[in-house]
């Protein structure tokens, strides 16, 4: 018995018909905001990611009808303008939820608990990687490292951090977001709908009251280095052995000059401080 190509699920029929425009009302809206954002860069073609956010922001995701407005407004292909459009992840090709919830499966993340929260959530959610919720609120997705690997693990709603999570305060989340309960980001602005971030993103300011002020910045863990740079000396960390702990030997107290430990201030080296040369090498094995 043979099978259809179109029971495979082959198209072999005609090329796919233009996109269609969007409605005139939402053109001339979308032209204003693009020309502004075009005006911002000396070539025109530069503007092509925020222009990306913006047609995102419109539809909640990048169609073939956002990507030919693109390349409208910019004298660019359709296929210049797909090539970027499917080259970052941060574009939606598919409807999505409101809110994008990613976790960090990188690698710190994942040995922290952070494989473990993705499949939690995958089975308290119903959806497996890249999937909706019924009710529109939620895209659940496995992302890659977002430089807070202080906080880990750590997981992203439409790119504001909730960090160190566990599956428990992970399906708490996600169960206030689909209530409409509302939920504060460890750090950074008050949460938005995903449209509204993609807005944000295209370049336009964020208009909430108070949402500027609440952008907060990176955590303490995170200015250690900041302040080890400044010439701020942090507090002395002295690990001890297990047996010492179990005796319940009083904490050494290290001297000035004693090495503390790799995550305490540097020390001089014979590299770093010509004054104190560490003296001939030794050859391998004495």
């Amino acid at each position: 018995m043979t099978t259809s190509s179109s029971e495979q699920g082959v198209s072999l029929g005609m090329p796919q018909l233009p996109a269609p425009a969007y409605p005139d009302d939402v053109r001339a809206r979308l032209e204003a905001d693009a020309k502004e954002v075009i005006s911002r860069y000396p070539g025109s073609r530069s503007a092509l990611l925020p222009l990306l956010h913006l047609v995102q922001s419109e539809e909640g995701h990048v169609t073939r009808t956002g990507m030919q407005f693109c390349a409208d407004m910019l004298g660019l292909t359709t296929a210049e303008v797909t090539a970027v459009a499917t080259f970052y992840t941060m574009y939606r090709r598919k409807p999505s939820g409101d809110y994008q919830v990613g976790v960090c499966t990188n690698t710190l993340c994942a040995v922290m608990g952070g494989d473990a929260i993705f499949e939690s959530l995958q089975e308290h959610l119903g959806v497996g990687n890249n999937g909706t919720t019924d009710d529109g609120a939620i895209t659940l997705e496995h992302i890659e490292c977002n430089a807070a690997c202080d906080f880990a693990p750590v997981v992203m709603v439409n790119w504001e951090f909730f960090d160190n999570q566990t599956p428990e305060t992970a399906k708490q989340l996600v169960d206030d977001l689909r209530a409409g309960t509302q939920v504060s980001p460890t750090r950074g602005a008050p949460l938005c709908t995903f449209k509204e971030t993609a807005r944000i993103l295209a370049g336009f300011p964020d208009e909430r009251e108070g949402a500027v002020g609440a952008s907060g910045s990176a955590g303490p863990a995170s200015l250690i280095g900041l302040r080890l740079a400044k010439g701020e000396t942090p507090p002395a960390r002295v690990v001890h052995q297990r047996a010492e702990a179990a005796k319940g030997e009083p904490a050494h107290e290290p001297s000035p000059t004693e090495h503390l430990s790799s995550h305490d201030a540097p020390q001089d080296t014979s590299a770093s401080d010509p004054a104190h040369p560490a003296g001939p090498t030794a050859e391998e094995g004495e």
